[in-house]
C-alpha cells in the first residue's frame, strides 16, 4: 500500500482535526480498544469520543474530557440506537473468546454484535467504519473463530457505508491482562520471531491502533468503498508517527 510521508501525515492530521469530528470505539476495554484510545486523544483527532460498551471504565481527569461513554445491553441493543447516533467515524474491536462465552458467545459477539452495531451505526449517520478483524479471517477455515470473522466482514460490507476499512492483524502482540495461557506462550514464540520477520505473523497492539487512527485521517481508494488492510500493510501504516 502507499503509505503517505510523515509530514503529509501531519498535514492530513490537521486538517482532519479542523473538521470537528465525532467518534465511536466499540471495545475500547480490549488491548487494541485501549491503545486507539489512548491515540485519538493524545492527537485530539475527534471533538467528541464515544466510548460504547457493556460496562463504564475508569476514566478519570482532564485528558478524558471529551469522552462520554454509553452503556449497552448488546443482547438487547436496539433500544440502544440512540448511543450510535451523531458520529463520523467508527471503530469496532469487539471480541471475545471461546473459552470466556462459549460458542454461541463467541458468534454472538464477534459476529451478531459486530453485525448489529454497524447497521446502528449506519442509521445514526456514521461514514466510515473501521473494523478490527484478523489475518486469518476465511469463510473454508476450520476454525470456528476464524470463519466468524469472516462472515463478520461481508456482514460489515453489506451495511454500505461511504467507507469501510477492515484491518487484518496477525498475531496481537500486547502485555494482555486476561490470562490466556496459549496465547501468551504464542506470544512469546512470535515475539522472538518478530525481532527476524516483523511483519509476517505478529504486529503489536499499539502498532495497530496507530494504523487505525492514521488510516482515518487519510482519503479512502479512490473509487473504492471498502480497503482491507492485512499485517504487512499495518506495519507499514502503524509505524508513521
Amino acid at each position: 500500500m502507499a503509505a503517505p510521508k510523515r509530514e503529509e501525515l501531519k498535514n492530513l492530521r490537521d486538517s482532519f482535526r479542523a473538521k470537528k469530528q465525532a467518534c465511536f470505539i466499540l471495545g475500547a476495554s480490549g488491548e487494541t480498544g485501549k491503545e486507539l484510545l489512548a491515540k485519538i486523544l493524545r492527537q485530539q483527532l475527534f471533538s467528541k469520543v464515544t466510548l460504547i460498551g457493556r460496562r463504564k471504565l475508569d476514566l478519570e481527569g482532564p485528558f478524558y474530557s471529551n469522552v462520554r461513554q454509553e452503556v449497552v445491553d448488546f443482547a438487547k441493543l436496539d433500544e440502544s440506537a440512540a448511543a450510535f447516533q451523531g458520529h463520523d467515524v467508527g471503530f469496532c474491536c469487539l471480541g471475545t473468546t471461546r473459552a470466556k462465552d462459549g460458542v454461541d458467545g463467541l458468534a454472538r459477539v464477534d459476529r451478531d454484535y459486530v453485525h448489529h452495531s454497524a447497521e446502528l451505526a449506519k442509521a445514526g449517520g456514521c461514514r466510515h467504519f473501521v473494523l478490527l478483524s484478523s489475518a486469518c479471517a476465511n469463510a473454508s477455515s476450520p476454525f470456528l473463530l476464524m470463519r466468524l470473522k469472516s462472515e463478520a466482514e461481508s456482514l460489515v460490507k453489506a451495511v454500505g457505508f461511504d467507507r469501510c476499512s477492515i484491518f487484518r492483524p496477525g498475531l496481537l502482540l500486547c502485555d494482555r491482562q486476561e490470562s490466556r495461557p496459549a496465547e501468551w506462550i504464542a506470544r512469546q514464540v512470535f515475539g522472538a520471531v518478530a525481532y527476524i520477520f516483523p511483519t509476517f505473523y505478529s504486529v503489536p497492539t499499539v502498532t495497530v491502533a496507530c494504523a487505525m487512527v492514521n488510516n482515518v485521517v487519510m482519503p479512502g481508494p479512490a473509487n473504492q468503498k471498502v480497503e482491507v488492510l492485512e499485517n504487512a500493510d499495518i506495519h507499514v501504516l502503524g509505524n508513521i508517527q
